[in-house]
C-alpha cells in the first residue's frame, strides 16, 4: 500500500522513499543503477537548476526522449519547483512537434541525442523556449545534462506544493485533430495512488522488480514507473520496445511485473524460441491501451504461465478506470472480452446521445466521474466543456455492462461502422477473425458501399508461410458472429499494421484511401 499521507504531492515521493530505502536500487537502465538516495539528491539538483534558469510555478518543462532513467530525476525535479513536465511524443514530425512545444508554452526542454536534429529544426519557432539541455551530452551549444545538473545544490528547495498544481501534461494522440494537452494534477495522482492497493496489477512489493516498456509520453508508461517508485520496487527501464530485449531482461532481472500493450504481447508470442524462455519470475502481466483478442490472450496466458490483469483507462482519467482481476481470466467464466469492473473511486455509466444511462447490455458511450479526472485540456476551455459535463468525462469509447457489472469495450464511438442501419464495432469483428489459425493480425474498417452506405472490410496480416483466402476467412467469421457484422471483403497486408505509440491500430490511416474520392466520410 502506498503511504499517501507521507507523499501527498508528487514532489514528496523521492524524499520520502530515500528515507525509507536509501541505497536500495530504484532504477536500472542499460547497466546503470540509481539508488533511492541518489534519485532524491539528483532531483533536488534538477529543481535548483530549473529555479536558477528562471522556471516558475505553473511553467511547462518539456521532455523529448525515449525511456531513460534521467526522466525520473527530471520529473521529480520539475514538480519540486511546481512546474509541469510536458511529455513530447518522439514519433511526431517536425511541424507536429513545433505545435506541441508552442502550445505547451514550454520554457525549458530536455532532449536526448536521437532528437537533437529535429529539435534544431523547430526550436527557433518556439518563442517561449529559453533553455535546452542535452540529456546524453555531445553538444557544444546546449549544456550536457550531467554537468548542468551537478552544478547545482542537492538540497530540496522546499517550495510548498498545492494539490491543484499541474505535475504532468501529456498530449492526446491527435488522430482526429490537433493534439490537446491533458492537465494532470497532484490531486489526480494522489487519488490514483490512494486506491492502488485495490488494484492487484498496481500493488507491488519493495522486494519486487518491475519492467517499464511503455513510452514515457504515454500515461501507462508514467504510471508504471511511479507506482514502482512509490512502493519501493526496483524499476527496470527499457529504452524502447524491443521484444528480444524484453525477453532477456525478464530472465536477467527476474522481472515480477510488466505492463504490455496487446501489440507487444503479440510480438513476444511470435518470437522464435519463446516457448523455451524462462518466465518463472513473472507474477502478473497487466495489459491494456487497446483491445486484445481472446485467442491471443489465452495463448499468452498459457505461454507465460503467470496471472494476467486487464486495465482500462485514458490519459484524461490519469490512466484509471476499470481492471479485471486475474481470477476473472478463467475462460470458463466467460469474461475474457471484458475489461473488468470500475475502481472503488470511479463511477462509470454507459449513456445515450442525451447523456441518459442505457439499460444493462445495451451499448452506449462510456462516461466516468472521479477525482482522477483531468483538470482540463490546456488552454482549451471549449474542448474541456465538451468532454466534461456535470463532472462526467465523456470517453468517446462505446461499451456496455453485463449482468455482473463487468464493462465491455466495443470500440471508439467514431470508429463504429454503420452498415444498412446496423451498428458494427470493429473490435468485435477483429476478435472473431483473429482466432483464425492463419491470421497474425487484423484490423477492420468501413468502406463505401452504394447499397449499404458502408461495408465491413478486414485488413489481414497472415502468419508466416500462410495464405488465408477471402472466402475461407469470411466463412470462418460467420461461424463466430452475426452475418451482417462479417467482412464483405478482405485485403492482405504484408507489412505490420500501422499503430500509434500506445499500440492502437490506426484504422483511419487504413480507411482514408477508400474514402478519398467520396463526398462523404461515413
Amino acid at each position: 500500500m502506498i503511504d499517501t499521507k507521507s507523499m501527498p504531492n508528487m514532489a514528496d515521493i523521492s524524499g520520502h522513499q530515500s528515507t525509507l530505502y536509501g541505497d536500495k536500487t530504484a532504477l536500472w537502465f542499460e547497466g546503470r543503477e540509481t539508488s533511492y538516495k541518489e534519485l532524491e539528491e539528483r532531483s533536488n539538483q534538477v529543481a535548483n537548476g530549473l529555479i536558477a534558469a528562471g522556471v516558475k510555478p505553473g511553467d511547462r518543462v518539456a521532455y523529448l526522449g525515449k525511456n531513460i532513467d534521467r526522466y525520473y530525476e527530471i520529473l521529480f525535479g520539475a514538480t519540486k519547483v511546481r512546474a509541469a513536465l510536458a511529455g513530447m511524443n518522439y514519433r511526431l514530425a517536425a511541424p507536429e512537434l513545433q505545435f506541441v512545444l508552442s502550445d505547451s508554452e514550454s520554457v525549458f526542454m530536455f532532449v536526448s541525442d536521437e532528437f537533437y536534429g529535429i529539435t534544431n529544426k523547430v526550436c527557433d519557432d518556439c518563442p517561449d523556449l529559453k533553455t535546452i539541455i542535452a540529456i546524453e551530452g555531445g553538444r557544444d551549444d546546449w549544456p550536457g545534462y550531467e554537468n548542468w545538473r551537478d552544478g547545482h545544490s542537492n538540497k530540496n528547495p522546499e517550495l510548498k506544493c498545492k494539490e491543484d498544481d499541474d505535475v504532468i501534461q501529456l498530449y492526446t494522440s491527435g488522430t482526429t485533430g490537433l493534439p490537446k494537452g491533458v492537465q494532470l494534477t497532484n490531486a489526480n495522482f494522489h487519488s490514483l495512488f490512494e486506491h492502488s492497493s485495490s488494484m492487484i496489477w498496481a500493488a507491488y512489493d519493495p522486494d519486487e522488480v518491475v519492467i517499464n516498456a511503455m513510452p514515457l509520453f504515454h500515461v501507462a508508461g508514467v504510471n508504471v514507473g511511479l507506482l514502482a517508485l512509490t512502493q519501493g520496487s526496483k524499476l527496470v527501464i527499457l529504452r524502447e520496445i524491443n521484444p528480444p530485449v524484453i525477453l532477456d531482461l525478464i530472465e536477467q532481472h527476474q522481472i515480477n511485473h510488466a505492463f504490455l500493450v496487446p501489440a507487444v504481447i503479440l510480438m513476444l508470442t511470435q518470437m522464435p524460441g519463446v516457448e523455451h524462455r524462462d518466465f518463472s519470475s513473472l507474477r502478473i502481466v497487466a495489459y491494456g491501451a487497446s483491445p486484445i483478442t481472446e485467442g491471443l490472450l489465452t495463448h499468452a496466458m498459457d505461454l507465460f504461465g503467470c496471472k494476467f490483469a486487464q486495465v482500462y483507462g485514458l490519459t484524461e482519467t490519469c490512466g484509471g478506470g476499470t481492471s479485471m482481476h486475474p481470477d476473472d481470466h478463467d475462460p470458463a467464466r466467460g469474461k475474457l472480452r471484458s475489461c473488468g469492473v470500475p475502481y472503488d473511486n470511479i463511477a462509470i455509466r454507459c449513456v445515450d446521445d442525451e447523456g441518459v444511462s442505457v439499460p444493462q447490455g445495451q451499448v452506449g458511450e462510456i462516461v466516468m466521474k472521479s477525482d482522477i479526472i483531468m483538470k482540463g485540456y490546456w488552454k482549451r476551455p471549449e474542448a474541456t466543456a465538451d468532454a466534461v459535463k456535470d463532472g462526467w468525462f465523456y470517453t468517446g469509447d462505446a461499451g456496455y455492462f453485463d449482468e455482473d457489472g463487468f464493462l465491455y469495450i466495443h470500440d471508439r464511438v467514431k470508429d463504429m461502422i454503420v452498415s444498412g442501419g446496423e451498428n458494427v464495432y470493429p473490435a468485435e469483428v477483429e476478435n472473431a477473425i483473429f482466432s483464425h489459425p492463419d491470421v497474425a493480425d487484423v484490423a477492420v474498417i468501413g468502406v463505401p458501399d452504394e447499397r449499404w452506405g458502408e461495408a465491413v472490410k478486414a485488413v489481414i496480416v497472415p502468419k508466416p508461410g500462410c495464405s488465408p483466402t477471402q472466402s475461407e476467412v469470411i466463412a470462418f467469421t460467420k461461424e463466430k458472429i452475426a452475418g451482417y457484422k462479417c467482412p464483405k471483403s478482405i485485403d492482405i497486408h504484408i507489412e505490420p499494421l500501422p499503430r500509434n505509440p500506445s499500440g492502437k491500430v490506426l484504422r483511419r490511416q487504413l480507411r482514408d484511401p477508400y474514402w478519398a474520392d467520396q463526398d462523404r466520410k461515413i
